[in-house]
């Protein structure tokens, strides 16, 4: 059976989520839970300033596009291109191209699972894996979005700040 990937669609900006629901009752009501695995809306937190007060909201990240998980065959591509809204998959001429993972992997859809992390500034840490294997540092930073954090390395007698990720490193316990 063939694998399931990420597909990008276009529709008319402000139906994007009119299309989601559409494409899922269409799934429901064709019986293809097992072909068209998942529709998205990415959307994103933004902190709005107006008036001198903060609001969180969440925006879309691409208006006019819906991401959808599913198994390319002539019935699932029908489904989906036959959805009122849609104009059409993202790729050259007729043919739709899927999204690679690393493509996938900043939407925050479908990528490595967040790494919860025990770790705090100041933290003794050594690196298990990676260019740094075996180097014991301080955590001097951390960065949550991009799963990394910054150790000081002693190179050439110097104090050398380097970013790690999350998995690469564990925390010693003295």
């Amino acid at each position: 059976m063939a694998e399931a990937k990420w597909y990008v669609i276009h529709t008319y900006s402000g139906y994007e989520n009119k299309v989601k629901t559409s494409i899922e009752q269409a799934i429901e009501n064709r019986k293809l839970q097992d072909q068209i695995l998942e529709v998205a809306v990415p959307l994103q937190e933004v902190v709005e300033l107006k008036n001198g007060t903060r609001k969180s909201a969440s925006k879309k990240m691409f208006p006019g596009y819906v991401l959808v998980n599913m198994i390319m065959n002539d019935d699932t591509w029908y489904v989906v291109r036959n959805t009122r809204g849609v104009t059409g998959f993202v790729g050259p001429g007729s043919k739709p191209v899927p999204l690679t993972e690393e493509e996938m992997l900043p939407l925050g859809i479908n990528g490595k699972p967040e790494v919860v992390m025990d770790f705090e500034v100041g933290d003794n840490v050594t690196v298990v894996s990676g260019v740094w294997e075996n180097t014991v540092g301080v955590i001097k930073a951390i960065n949550e979005h991009k799963q990394t954090v910054t150790i000081n390395v002693d190179m050439f007698g110097r104090e050398t700040p380097v970013e790690i990720s999350f998995t690469e490193i564990k925390k010693i316990d003295f």
